[in-house]
């Protein structure tokens, strides 16, 4: 019996030994998602068009919301369980019609059909964390954070993330493509992460040179509370 307790010991000591920091900040990730709720910021510097920070809360069954500025024109949306609510300057419209090409499909139009775009494959930060892990080569801890490089297939994802294709063709060409990302942990879970990107994305022809750095910092763990008006309730129900 001793025999067996001494083996069961040295074969957990051996599996702690073996764990590598992208299991531990895996781990962080996941104690994030099963957070009751928390708030985010997220920066992006670089890339073809200055943005404006945006913001967004998000609760364990789902629901999140999301507060986008590109321009002169500061969007919100809800979104839960596949289907979501965009605010419009005629109202709160359903996700999938908000998305539809205008006027004949009665979409958003401009910069917000292209949000409502972007929403339907919307990840909150601890999702798109795990997501950006697994697209990692490997991942070691520095003196504050854990940092790592992305596989090339990894980052051609990232660099044409929300970019989509155009007009129905063909999906865009990604040349020289490299990136990076840091993840900070406090507690055990992750408090920000930064992901940085670059590359040659060619459409049609044209090609555009992109060096990006997203910045997304987690805040109000267990105290953020989200409202949703009445009208945007029920596009999402």
């Amino acid at each position: 019996m001793k025999s067996l307790l001494i083996c069961s010991t040295t074969l957990l000591a051996a599996a702690s030994l073996m764990a590598t920091d992208k299991d531990d900040v895996t781990t962080a990730a996941q104690k994030l998602a099963a957070a009751d709720n928390y708030s985010w910021t997220t920066t992006t510097e670089g890339g073809q068009n200055a943005q404006a920070p945006s913001h967004g809360k998000t609760q364990k069954d789902g629901l999140a919301w999301i507060e986008m500025t590109r321009g002169d024109n500061t969007m919100e949306a809800f979104v839960k369980s596949g289907k979501g609510a965009l605010k419009t300057e005629d109202g709160w419209q359903a996700l999938d019609l908000a998305a539809a090409p205008a006027p004949a499909g009665g979409g958003a139009g401009g910069a917000g059909r292209g949000m409502a775009m972007r929403l339907r494959n919307f990840k909150a930060p601890a999702a798109q964390a795990e997501d950006i892990i697994s697209k990692t080569k490997d991942l070691a801890k520095s003196a504050d954070a854990y940092a790592g490089d992305l596989t090339e297939e990894g980052a051609k994802g990232l660099l044409t993330m929300g970019g989509g294709r155009r007009g129905g063709g063909a999906a865009p060409a990604v040349s020289n493509a490299k990136g990076s990302v840091k993840f900070w942990i406090k507690d055990g879970a992750i408090t920000k992460f930064q992901i940085k990107v670059s590359g040659t994305v060619s459409r049609n022809g044209n090609d555009a040179d992109i060096d990006r750095t997203t910045t997304v910092e987690i805040k109000d763990v267990g105290t953020t509370k989200i409202t949703v008006p009445d009208e945007a309730k029920s596009k999402l129900s």
